[in-house]
């Protein structure tokens, strides 16, 4: 068993885009298992957008981070030494002591993966709180219906990638993205069978949109001129699922909202706003249903990687300037 490893911790509260200066790499001795505990030994780890909101010491739907402690969040690794009779040396196993190297936890928090199913990276992503979160906003909080109009604002990240191909899946009419580069439009169309996608760069979303609508569905990654855009061209009764709203989660004063919200009361429309967490009932359906999709082809992933612990900050400021397509992963 090693006696040390690193982690990061946050060493200061951002405003705007975090910077190195927030953070602080740490030496730590482990301390020997205790009854039931494992030591897991990391090799990827996640960076996701909502882990900015945590920075801020404001009461949200999840604790904010401590200061001068370790960051967490999703990881997969490979057990290395277990005091459990449920899980042995050598399991792989996806935990949330995320943004550390080394990591000892409850074996009860350490949910053993079937990597023959899948590479361990994928969970996650497509197969994992990523994936999931796509199910449940089109399923569980959009309803889409066979049929819809749907568009995808972030449609080349983690979420709006499998967001775009569930609708297909599920039999949408037409699936519609939105992205930051002509690269990523090329993905969404040529390789996850997008019908439509746009480069948000290249003028007005709602421009963009318009050859579109009317949209039933829109998933939200994005707010901001996104959301304005959508809203202008839902359908009478059309369905959003706010996901997140990463154009503002940097922003260092509030920005004022879309300026034609009144369309919500004339269209009549529905705007639900959500986190996966409070949907763990769909967890089975979801595994059922992607696991089938991917085992046949129908859902496809692309992975973004950047290698050792000294890269994970470099590698969640990235998701702010578009450094990924798909999921971005710190590889150890």
């Amino acid at each position: 068993m090693p006696t040390h490893t690193r982690e990061i911790h946050l060493s200061a509260r951002p405003s705007g885009l975090p910077g190195p200066e927030h953070f602080r790499t740490v030496e730590v001795s482990l301390p020997d298992l205790g009854e039931n505990e494992v030591l897991v030994r990391n090799t990827f780890l996640s960076v996701d957008p909502y882990m900015r909101g945590r920075m801020n010491d404001v009461k949200s739907y999840v604790p904010p981070f401590a200061l001068d402690a370790p960051l967490d969040g999703g990881a997969v690794g490979v057990v290395e030494e277990s005091r459990s009779d449920r899980l042995r040396p050598g399991d792989t196993v996806l935990h949330m002591a995320g943004w550390r190297e080394h990591a000892v936890l409850p074996a009860a928090h350490a949910r053993p993966l079937d990597t023959g199913r899948a590479p361990a990276s994928a969970y996650l992503g497509v197969l994992g709180m990523p994936g999931l979160t796509a199910y449940v906003g089109l399923t569980r909080i959009a309803e889409m219906r066979e049929g819809d109009t749907v568009y995808v604002s972030g449609a080349a990240g983690a979420v709006g990638s499998v967001a775009g191909q569930i609708a297909r899946l599920l039999g949408a009419g037409k699936v519609v993205g939105s992205a930051g580069s002509r690269e990523k439009v090329a993905w969404l169309v040529d390789e996850l069978g997008f019908d439509a996608a746009f480069d948000y760069h290249d003028g007005p979303v709602a421009e963009q949109l318009a050859p579109h609508a009317p949209i039933d569905v829109y998933f939200d990654n994005v707010g901001g001129e996104h959301l304005e855009g959508a809203i202008f061209h839902m359908a009478d009764f059309g369905r959003i699922a706010a996901c997140g709203a990463i154009a503002g989660y940097n922003a260092e004063a509030p920005e004022p909202g879309p300026r034609n919200l009144m369309m919500i009361v004339t269209k009549r429309l529905t705007l639900r706003g959500f986190t996966v967490s409070n949907h763990q009932e769909a967890a089975s359906d979801f595994y059922r249903d992607a696991g089938a999709w991917l085992a046949a082809g129908d859902l496809v992933y692309r992975e973004t990687f950047v290698d050792g612990l000294d890269s994970m900050v470099d590698a969640f400021r990235g998701l702010y300037s578009g450094d990924n397509v798909g999921k971005m992963l710190v590889r150890l």
